[in-house]
């Protein structure tokens, strides 16, 4: 038996063999792309924004790697979904309309399932797009349009197994969903909106989006008197601890909070309750305009060490409120960062 250092390199030189293999497949395919990827683009970008939506389809490996790139197409802006060729042959092709485009994974093209469905897709009225071996094939001659791989040595050591083909797929179905994507104009806010409960998605999220909107806070004028301000009455479902206080104008001018209320009381200046609230009020408090990422705000509130920030409109009006317990459960990173500020005060 092989001792241990001489099996682990068998094993490493084995591993580096696939993985080189699969991607110089990978790069060499690339450097053959031609107008047949082009035109697929442009195909998937006017119909997807005529209403169609690219249905995938393939069997076996292929199927895995078309239900992949169905999902990195759903989540970059282009609406799509997975159709299995043995289901679509008993009635879910009438998910199928002529609006759509029907991407079709084979490296073969001729595989039974798959062939058996182009002749009623092409009286459908899709458009077909194959990523397939050969052109020539029974997919090839039945597609719009043909992204050929050529003949690819599969990674395994019998030559069988679908490992470069399947390699080479995915890449080229991310291609197309990616350069569409580019294509549309797809953006950082549209990627957030697709993936609200993701880590990516929710670091991608706005402010708005977490913020209690101006009627769900507490604001008054800056002319009242702090009594008044206190005392008024509201009909907020989440209390929180800070008074956005509003000028004249309509626009910010200060924030009043339960803290600072314990502080002027512990002072003993009760005498402050009958004057305006201007007077004791934290003016020009620090803001973040609608619109900014919520990870700005979450630095400003760590930073400053702080639980309420006024979000404001480009004019200064406000617009709404981040409170801390608002997004300490979704941010837990954050809620960790507070604990060890408290730590760190006790010591």
């Amino acid at each position: 038996m092989e001792s241990g250092l001489k099996f682990f390199d068998d094993v490493i030189d084995y591993a580096r063999q696939v993985i080189e293999l699969e991607g110089n497949a990978i790069v060499d395919v690339a450097a053959q792309l031609d107008s047949q990827f082009s035109d697929a683009v442009l195909c998937i970008a006017k119909r997807c924004r005529s209403g169609g939506c690219v249905i995938v389809t393939g069997i076996g490996k292929a199927g895995l790697i078309g239900n992949k790139i169905s999902a990195t197409m759903s989540s970059t802006g282009t609406r799509s979904f997975f159709l299995h060729p043995s289901e679509a042959i008993h009635g879910d092709l009438g998910r199928v309309t002529a609006d759509d485009v029907i991407l079709v994974l084979s490296q073969s093209g001729e595989t039974v399932e798959i062939v058996r469905l182009l002749p009623t897709l092409r009286k459908l009225g899709a458009a077909i797009i194959a990523i397939t071996a050969s052109p020539q094939s029974s997919l090839g001659q039945a597609a719009d349009t043909v992204i050929a791989f050529g003949k690819l040595q599969e990674a395994d050591t019998l030559g069988l197994a679908p490992s470069t083909s399947t390699a080479v797929m995915l890449a080229l179905g991310d291609a197309l969903a990616l350069t569409a994507s580019r294509l549309y104009g797809f953006r950082r806010e549209d990627f957030a909106v697709f993936h609200p409960g993701g880590s990516l998605g929710r670091n991608l999220s706005l402010v708005d989006d977490y913020m209690r909107p101006l009627e769900k806070c507490r604001f008054a004028k800056d002319e009242q008197t702090l009594r008044e301000v206190l005392s008024q009455k509201s009909d907020i479902d989440r209390y929180s601890g800070a008074v956005m206080l509003i000028s004249g104008d309509n626009k910010l001018s200060g924030i009043f909070t339960d803290s600072d209320l314990r502080r002027l009381i512990g002072n003993h200046r009760e005498e402050l309750l009958d004057q305006p609230v201007q007077n004791v009020m934290t003016a020009n408090p620090k803001r973040i305009q609608n619109g900014s990422s919520i990870l700005d705000a979450i630095a400003i509130l760590t930073n400053l060490k702080i639980s309420e920030l006024p979000v404001v409109d480009a004019e200064n009006h406000p617009v709404g409120l981040i409170d801390i317990t608002d997004i300490l459960g979704v941010f837990p990173e954050l809620l960790q960062e507070r604990k060890q500020q408290e730590r760190r005060m006790v010591a």
